[in-house]
């Protein structure tokens, strides 16, 4: 049994988690259990996959020192409305205009990167500069106007828009979609199994480990919320396809960031960018890598949104940029830096999809749930400064 110590150390590793458990039996009372119905769950994914996919990138950033990109909206704007463009006006093949996105986007977090890493410019600036000018960029190239791209059936369902936008079901086509069942079988399966490696690895190294209880416990919870998502997926359309690109960056950058040399640099420097330097790192580099990179998933980010959307418009994108931030850091990223996970990200996602979904289906005005996002993400952000300070509130002179 877990000692007192124990208890709370377990409470505060997963408070987001414990969080996002009582949030979603609120809403599921307030609804009546709307929240949790099949096609809710499909459209939590499909409405916040541009969330999971920014915030992912989000976090890289965040991790060197508290820095954010406040530009990535208007990037996900922008290279949306030069897709949209280049299939539409200019006839350009779909694999084409991908590679065209992927490449611009790229170049733009290159760009910014440059500034903020090898001239040292505050990524704030750099960044909101970047905001304004892309917003306005996005605008000048659509001419105001909306570019629809209905039409172009294998871009929007390969990246998730349309009716059809599923992982068909390769088993049969019953009242369940068992290609989702099974898939969600199969990824508890494997997850238990490298929890369990990863478990045997740490202890032959000499690691401080959680109680066999406490590990078997969280692993048996992980796993039934797998299965049980998957189950609910398969009683509506089974897997989106937009689903599949979340995973895919959520499996990579998980395993960088925990498993690569170059994913502990980003920690090093948010956590003491002098002793870094004098390592031997390149920290430039390191900045440099993480706004590219932040530019690159803006780009896919972009594809998505255009996809889900089935158009290009001037006003998309706006607030993404607060979206990707507050989930970074109520999924427990450190307002200072060096500290946070793509899990947590991904749970901090999930917490602001679910308040989004379950407000609307209450009715909660428009205004109202962006001051309930404020608070929540305000909270998120006290308890991690505070819990830093050994509990102390306020700090005297």
């Amino acid at each position: 049994m877990m000692n007192k110590e124990q208890v709370l150390g377990f409470l505060k590793k997963n408070t987001m988690v414990i969080v996002l458990i009582i949030v979603v039996a609120f809403f599921s009372w307030r609804t009546g259990g709307a929240i949790l119905l099949p096609m809710n769950v499909s459209n939590l994914i499909s409405q916040n996959a541009y969330v999971f996919i920014l915030a992912t990138g989000m976090l890289l950033c965040i991790l060197t020192g508290g820095n954010i990109d406040l530009s990535v909206g208007s990037v996900v704007c922008f290279v949306g409305a030069i897709g949209a463009l280049l299939m539409v006006n200019v006839g350009a093949p779909v694999w084409l205009t991908i590679l065209i996105m992927i490449l611009i986007g790229t170049a733009i977090g290159a760009f910014q990167g440059f500034w903020i890493a090898f001239v040292r410019i505050p990524p704030f600036i750099v960044t909101l500069a970047g905001m304004l000018a892309f917003r306005g960029l996005s605008n000048v190239a659509l001419n105001g106007l909306t570019v629809s791209i209905k039409d172009q059936t294998t871009f929007v369902n390969l990246f998730g828009g349309g009716a059809d936008c599923y992982i068909p079901d390769f088993f049969g086509n019953g009242s369940l979609n068992l290609t989702c069942l099974f898939g969600g079988i199969l990824a508890a399966s494997v997850l238990v199994l490298l929890q369990i490696l990863s478990r045997i690895k740490k202890k032959q190294n000499g690691y401080d480990l959680e109680s066999v209880w406490t590990f078997g416990i969280k692993l048996a919870v992980l796993a039934a919320v797998i299965v049980l998502f998957a189950y609910k997926l398969s009683q509506h359309k089974g897997i989106p396809t937009v689903l599949i690109w979340v995973l895919v960056v959520v499996i990579i950058y998980g395993y960088i960031t925990s498993n690569t040399t170059v994913g502990r640099y980003f920690y090093a420097v948010g956590g003491n960018e002098k002793a870094t330097k004098l390592s031997g790192i390149d920290t430039n580099r390191v900045y440099f890598l993480a706004y590219t990179n932040m530019g690159f998933l803006a780009a896919l980010a972009g594809m998505v949104t255009i996809a889900r959307l089935t158009s290009a418009q001037p006003t998309y994108g706006q607030n993404y940029e607060m979206d990707a931030i507050g989930s970074c850091f109520i999924g427990g990223a450190s307002a200072y830096g060096g500290i946070g996970t793509v899990p947590g990200v991904i749970v901090g996602a999930v917490l602001m999809g679910v308040i989004n979904l379950g407000m609307s289906l209450m009715g909660v005005d428009a205004n109202m749930q962006k001051v309930v996002k404020g608070v929540v993400l305000l909270a998120a952000v006290i308890f991690d400064v505070v819990s830093k300070r050994g509990g102390k509130m306020i700090v005297k002179n």
